[in-house]
């Protein structure tokens, strides 16, 4: 059996590796546009801000491992163009010597990933405007930080916030732009005060409801022009979104996500026999919006593709749905959300109540401790849990974690109430916050 998949990161890399140690006579072809396969693309950011001082940390396997150890055929610089369905042939070329190649396959798996969005901005291509995807864009923007004073960040999302606080770290002044009123829009206005505040409390300017009109300079970039002002700056660093690599199998008849990812169902089977797709080219089925939805996260990719590779090997596994979970670290704070916000239930036209508590991370007595903030989100007919944020310092991760769980299987507030969970002073109340508020949620 020929097995190709698209794809030399996270899902494309669990799926090979599934492959490889169910099926003894698989023949495994990867294809990677890039050079550098199965790196941890969520440590990007701190490449920047000098924590993770050498990128080739991020490696968890270089593409020798995988041809070596593995006998997996792994191709770097192979930038694939095409594939036809009815032939099962990929069709590409070779992005170092710019030959065109042809590969016959029996399964297909697409783990094409995303990339960054770079509106059309005019200027966009001056020297110092930068995205962050790959570990060559890491290395790029880490050389030039030594000779830049001021960064300008487009974006509130995850990846803005932590390329904003890993400028600061750097030792430079950073402006960020957001073109809504608010940052991290996954979390409800309330929650995301805490943010701001933090940021302006760690010297980031910023600058909501802002539209980026241009970006000005003779061959590098030196200004930022809004609708309000003109931010004058040695670079920009944008983080508005990501957007599925599927424009290869545009005439494979292939159903789609709104936004372009494929369509897959819980075996990672698209519409087309024979080919699959994982990672952030597909959807995931939400387990609380009960749809599929759009979530592109290293986690959802690292499972998928594992589901992926199993039933490609002949293997029956399913892929169970995400509640939505994330975390970030943001200078003191560590930001979490799970499950959805009170703006996607009422979205979604769910039935809701939320209840919020700011109290302390353990024991008041017990020093050490931190301030937490915590929104719960829940049905009022069922008392099944919708979803979770919580802003705060040590055990925030914990909990979140805890919620996570509740969530992954549909518990009520009355159920929640009775987790045995941990206690001593150093770690916890005897009520753990989140059983506080869900107390009085009821």
């Amino acid at each position: 059996m020929k097995y190709v998949i698209i794809g030399g990161d996270a899902a494309g890399m669990s799926a090979a590796m599934q492959i490889y140690r169910q099926d003894e006579n698989a023949e495994i072809v990867t294809l990677e546009a890039g050079e550098v396969y199965s790196y941890a693309q969520c440590g990007l950011p701190y490449i920047l801000g000098g924590e993770v001082e050498d990128s080739s940390n991020l490696i968890a396997r270089d593409v020798d491992t995988f041809r070596e150890k593995y006998g997996i055929d792994a191709r770097v610089n192979h930038e694939v163009t095409g594939v036809n369905a009815d032939k099962k042939e990929v069709m590409g070329t070779r992005t170092d010597t710019e030959e065109s190649f042809q590969i016959s396959y029996d399964k297909l798996l697409i783990a094409s990933g995303g990339r960054p969005l770079l509106p059309n901005w005019p200027g966009r291509e001056l020297e110092g405007v930068h995205t962050l995807k790959t570990i060559p864009d890491a290395e790029t923007i880490k050389a030039e930080l030594v000779n830049v004073d001021h960064v300008t960040v487009v974006g509130g999302g995850y990846i803005g916030l932590e390329v904003a606080e890993n400028c600061i770290h750097a030792g430079k002044k950073v402006t960020l732009v957001q073109r809504g009123d608010q940052l991290a829009g996954i979390f409800d206005p309330d929650m995301a005060a805490h943010i701001a505040e933090e940021a302006e409390a760690n010297g980031i300017e910023l600058l909501f409801g802002e539209n980026i009109q241009r970006l000005s300079g003779s061959s590098r970039v030196e200004a930022v022009h809004t609708e309000q002002r003109v931010v004058k700056t040695d670079a920009v660093i944008v983080g508005v979104g990501l957007r599925p690599n599927t424009e290869m199998v545009s005439k494979c008849g292939l159903f789609r996500h709104g936004n372009g990812a494929l369509q897959v169902n819980r075996y990672m089977e698209t519409n087309v026999p024979g080919i699959y797709a994982a990672g952030d080219c597909a959807t995931q089925f939400h387990r609380i919006k009960e749809i599929d939805d759009y979530l592109p996260l290293g986690t959802h990719a690292n499972k998928q593709g594992r589901v992926a590779g199993l039933n490609m090997a002949g293997s029956v596994k399913s892929f169970k749905g995400v509640t939505g979970t994330s975390i970030l670290r943001f200078f003191s704070l560590t930001l979490g959300k799970t499950g959805i916000s009170e703006a996607e239930a009422a979205d979604m036209r769910f039935p809701y109540r939320s209840q919020t508590l700011t109290t302390s991370s353990h024991a008041g007595y017990f020093p050490g401790n931190s301030k937490l903030h915590i929104k719960v989100t829940y049905c009022p007919d069922t008392g099944i849990i919708l979803g979770g944020q919580l802003i705060g310092g040590d055990g925030t991760d914990k909990r979140l974690d805890v919620l996570a769980t509740a969530l992954f299987h549909r518990m009520t507030i009355a159920e929640f109430e009775d987790l045995d969970l941990s206690y001593a002073p150093p770690y916890n109340k005897v009520w753990d916050p989140l059983q506080q508020v869900i107390r009085r949620a009821k």
